[in-house]
């Protein structure tokens, strides 16, 4: 059962409690988690020797204190009696205020132990002042000589009850005959009962007196008629002398933390340069490109930072072996796709030539007079297909392996409309079980490019939406602009059923399918390669490519930087004076629709068209 007052948390909030503390400190600096421990090991160090100074000066003092009580102890008890000493009137000043606790011990010379003022015997003494108790016994010894104001001291009876109970004070009002003189100024009720909780066994002890404070009081020897004396100093002086070493630890503490963070911050920003000298040559070597391309691996930690006798040395050294094995197998990768590409780029090269002789003579066997079989004829067809798609298959290769090797290509400034307009019409031609769509702006989306490059990423695009949707599929061309000096971006959208999205991540990569999700096209003519050459030819234009895929809507879109303002004058002036494209479907006979004038109305009626 919880306690009263107090808020269970349940477990889930303990721990998104510590999970906080965690993330809180696991984001702080190094330099700033040592600063922090440095000042806090200086907090401990003053924290101790501060509670051992307080500790120490409090037993001094109070030791101290506890002297001064029991020599007060000792003059109020008076000399031990002598062999002459009488009780009552002995000589001297027998009954007078010097005795200090009334009938006095008469001392072998008949004087009593000090009169009021230390003067002759039976001179004038200050009594103490009438209170709100009858003034039975004297104590004299709280206006002795020398006695500090604020003493204490009572009359403990055999009984114990107080029989009297003063308090030393100044007289300021003059009534002792002497201004300024010490009075014994009596104690009320409620003050001199405290006295009779206080142990008489002649040790002093802390008493609290209502009204005046805290004391050290000690019981006095017995009197002969069994009557106790019990003194007492205040404690507020040492009290105060211990508050005010407080004070001054703690100023004197905090000043000395302030002073370490400052010091500890500039320190530990000096000792950790080389640390950050380390870490600005790993984030240069992160930003390098070496993923593709011959990497040129020449960033190292200086030397200075590789002292093996230091932490940040050992660090730097490790990073600049690290950096050197790097280096070595990257370039062991490029030697190998050098020669990888090297070994395509000649396959694909040698391959073009029998493959060729293949197909015509697999189509002059097929075109001859001599008579053949049904078996033959199908078996000159499978030949001279496969053949086909080897040789796609080998073009695409070379292509791709020119496009690794950095070939430059030839850009010219190119309107992207013209190209649109002809890629559908040859995939409307391939595939006229779908709807083809064209959404073109009114101005030129020139930039420079290779026509025929671009040509074929065009191409490739849209054979993957004919390929990879089922009949009855609308794929849409768009091109648009962002403006003066703004890319020029082409997208080919489709609403087929889409990729699937552990597939998108991977589906510019070579040879990477889709069949599991998407129908694919009878004539199984594909290489794989088609996406890999669009990404390869957009890099190579200095663009990008990305895919949007969900059911329904599956867009391919390609971002071109665009040609500057005179290049994009001279492609609009080229493309007015190109020859139309005519573009003809089974529905209905298309209009000519001129290149350079398409816009989405004029290319909407002509392209639409539905199996």
């Amino acid at each position: 059962m919880p306690r009263p007052g107090r808020t269970r948390t349940d477990a889930p909030t303990a721990r998104r409690i510590t999970t906080a503390r965690r993330t809180v400190r696991a984001r702080w600096s190094l330099r700033r988690r040592l600063v922090a421990s440095c000042v806090a090991l200086v907090a401990v160090v003053c924290a101790v020797i501060g509670a051992v100074t307080i500790f120490a000066l409090h037993d001094f003092l109070y030791g101290q204190l506890d002297g001064k009580v029991h020599d007060l102890a000792a003059r109020a008890s008076g000399p031990a009696a002598g062999p002459h000493g009488g009780e009552g009137n002995g000589g001297g000043d027998g009954n007078g205020v010097g005795n200090g606790v009334g009938n006095g011990n008469g001392t072998a010379n008949g004087s009593g132990n000090g009169t009021g003022a230390q003067g002759t015997p039976g001179g004038p003494v200050t009594p103490p002042r009438q209170g709100d108790r009858p003034d039975g016994i004297p104590l004299g010894f709280l206006i002795g000589g020398g006695q500090p104001r604020e003493t204490v001291g009572a009359v403990v009876t055999p009984a114990g009850t107080i029989g009297q109970a003063a308090v030393s004070a100044t007289d300021a009002s003059g009534e002792s005959g002497s201004r300024g003189a010490l009075v014994a100024d009596p104690l009320t009720s409620a003050q001199a009962a405290a006295f009779t909780h206080v142990p008489r066994d002649g040790r002093p002890h802390t008493l609290t007196v209502p009204g005046l404070g805290d004391y050290r009081v000690e019981s006095a020897r017995p009197g002969q008629d069994g009557s106790t004396v019990l003194v007492g100093l205040a404690t507020k002086g040492t009290q105060d002398t211990l508050s005010t070493l407080m004070w001054v630890e703690v100023s004197v503490s905090a000043a000395g933390l302030v002073a370490a963070g400052l010091a500890g911050a500039a320190l530990m920003r000096i000792a950790l340069q080389p640390l950050r000298r380390v870490a600005a040559t790993a984030t240069r070597v992160s930003e390098l490109p070496l993923d593709r391309g011959e990497v040129a691996l020449h960033e190292r930690v200086p030397d200075s930072d590789t002292d093996p006798h230091t932490e940040v040395g050992q660090v730097g050294a490790a990073l600049n072996r690290m950096l050197g094995h790097v280096a070595s197998a990257l370039h062991a990768r490029q030697e190998s796709e050098t020669r990888v590409r090297r070994f395509v780029a000649d396959a694909s090269h040698e391959l073009r030539t029998p493959l060729a002789s293949i197909r015509g003579y697999a189509e002059l066997t097929r075109r001859g007079g001599e008579e053949t079989g049904p078996d033959t004829r199908h078996a000159l067809g499978r030949i001279e297909s496969e053949a086909a798609r080897m040789t796609t298959l080998v073009e695409d290769l070379l292509l791709l392996a020119r496009l690794d090797a950095g070939r430059p290509l030839s850009p010219v400034p190119t309107d992207l409309s013209p190209l649109v307009v002809d890629a559908v019409s040859d995939a409307r031609a391939a595939g006229r079980d779908h709807v083809w769509r064209l959404d073109l702006p009114d101005a030129p989306a020139t930039v420079d490019g290779d026509p025929q490059r671009l040509h074929q990423v065009l191409t490739n695009l849209l054979a993957n939406a004919r390929t990879h949707t089922p009949p009855g599929t609308t794929v849409t061309a768009r091109v648009t602009t962002g403006g003066p000096g703004g890319p020029v971006r082409l997208e080919v959208e489709d609403d087929g059923p889409g990729i699937p999205a552990e597939l998108q991540p991977v589906v510019f990569e070579r040879f990477a399918r889709a069949d599991a999700s998407r129908t694919r096209s009878a004539s199984g003519n594909g290489t794989g390669l088609g996406l890999a050459i669009v990404q390869s030819v957009v890099a190579a234009h200095g663009g990008g490519v990305s895919l949007a895929s969900a059911p329904g809507r599956t867009v391919f879109t390609v971002t071109l930087p665009a040609a500057n303002s005179a290049n994009s004058a001279n492609s609009a002036n080229s493309a007015n004076s190109a020859d139309p494209v005519a573009l003809a479907g089974p529905a209905a006979p298309a209009a000519p629709v001129n290149s350079a004038d398409t816009t989405h109305s004029q290319a909407l009626p002509s392209l639409s068209t539905s199996s």
